[in-house]
């Protein structure tokens, strides 16, 4: 088989992946079931999914957000970006042909410079957003994975993308300042018994 041929198979199986991973995503609410509605018909439409091109191309595309969870402090860790602007959880592009819970080993790894431990092993979460900051105006289509950590551990974060990182309980986040679902996912979490 030639390259090309083995490279569209690798892009059909993870895209078949990524249709299977977000069916395991139980909607919060009427805003995450349009969003659920929104990814699936996006995805089942064949158009390009992973960004080939900084920093918006094409629009959409995907992105894996990751919280850091301390289970006994109820505490959640969020990084200020300085691109956006924002407090916001870690996380990153999806590549091209690489499942999201990849993309979230990956970029815990580069951002934050531990593995990946994860408190849950599918989403929980999913969100369509329209972008703010120095890469304003596209739409990031960004699923959820939850990490254990903890307070008393001391991170090493990339200080070229944040200007600081700080643990959160879910009454002192910045919610005027973080992803405009921040506010949700809180809720979705404390739904779950995990907050």
């Amino acid at each position: 088989m030639s390259q090309e041929v083995l490279h569209n198979l690798s892009s059909m199986t993870i895209v078949h992946q990524i249709k299977e991973t977000l069916n395991l995503i139980s909607p919060f609410d009427r805003k995450e079931e349009e969003h659920l509605h929104f990814a699936r018909k996006w995805i089942n439409s064949g158009s390009g999914i992973f960004r080939t091109t900084k920093p918006a191309t094409p629009d959409p595309h995907l992105v894996a957000y990751f919280l850091l969870l301390d289970p006994i402090q109820k505490k959640i860790l969020l990084v200020d970006h300085k691109k956006a602007g924002l407090w916001l959880p870690s996380g990153g592009h999806i590549e091209v042909n690489e499942h999201p819970k990849e993309t979230v080993q990956r970029e815990v790894l580069e951002e934050l410079n531990i593995k990946a431990d994860f408190l849950l092993h599918e989403p929980f979460f999913l969100t369509v957003t329209k972008t703010v900051g120095q890469t304003a105006g596209h739409t990031d289509v960004s699923i959820w994975y939850l990490l254990k950590g903890s307070t008393d551990k001391s991170y090493e974060f990339d200080q070229e993308e944040f200007n600081q990182i700080r643990w959160f309980s879910p009454t002192d986040i910045p919610y005027e300042r973080s992803d405009p679902y921040m506010q949700r996912c809180i809720e979705k979490l404390k739904n779950l018994k995990l907050l």
